[in-house]
């Protein structure tokens, strides 16, 4: 192989490595259940984590501090944002090429059912992995899910507003990008409340399982302009 082969190799390596660790845990969960799935996972990302980027270190020749790559925490603010919304903006491609992949294939009904299911089990991990990341309590209550909201994926790629009331947490998206590029081309709000439904209260749930989900306005729910949809969370025997 010249060096182009092996770098589009290497490449590969990467992505069949997230198959190869999503598969795990999928496993683990279809084997186990949820609970013992989460557990696993939480050792087992510390520990492979530690020995990726140890390795990644030692081959490359950067120095790591605090478990982080010192050229990371080098980079200037401006950039690193930059880097941020980057990966974000290829998280949700990525998200719209398999469900348009789904739909020419399939058709929409097919893509709309995928579509959702996957929502049923990301949104939890997403959920999952921001409460460690945060290091939240086990019903960090609504303040912790208000904090949540601002760590997630569609944070870095859409804009939102969270605002916290006395006996609630309000999320309106204000801006998302894949209803704005549909009112660009004078096309319909995209019908998401189904997978909206799936998604928040998957993520609240796992926040606080005491954390119940209402539903403001979602597409094809007629909306303001200020919002695309809306989102009302409560908590029964939370307190706050």
């Amino acid at each position: 192989m010249d060096n182009k082969e092996k770098a589009r190799l290497l490449l590969d390596y990467l992505h069949r490595i997230a198959f190869h660790h999503a598969f795990w845990f999928t496993e683990v969960e279809h084997q186990l259940g949820y609970d013992k799935a989460y557990s696993a996972l939480k050792d087992v990302y510390s520990q492979s984590y530690k020995v990726f980027i140890d390795r990644l270190a030692r081959t490359l020749g950067f120095e790591i501090e605090d478990g982080i790559p010192l050229p990371l925490l080098k980079m200037d603010e401006e950039r690193l944002d930059s880097l941020i919304q980057s990966i974000g903006a290829n998280w949700l491609a990525n998200d719209g090429i398999w469900f348009q992949t789904v739909e020419f294939a399939r058709g929409m009904n097919d893509a709309k059912r995928c579509n959702d299911s996957c929502w049923s089990r990301f949104s939890p991990f997403e959920a999952y992995s921001i409460k460690n990341f945060l290091k939240l309590d086990e019903q960090p209550g609504l303040d912790g899910l208000a904090k949540a909201l601002n760590y997630r994926l569609y944070s870095v790629v859409n804009k939102q507003t969270i605002r916290r009331e006395k006996d609630a947490v309000i999320l309106e998206m204000n801006d998302c990008r894949v209803q704005s590029a549909r009112k660009r081309k004078n096309l319909d709000d995209y019908p998401c409340k189904s997978a909206g439904i799936v998604e928040y209260t998957r993520f609240a749930e796992t926040i606080d399982k005491r954390i119940k989900t209402e539903i403001i306005a979602c597409p094809p729910d007629d909306h303001p302009e200020d919002y695309f949809c809306a989102w009302r969370f409560v908590c029964t025997g939370c307190e706050e």
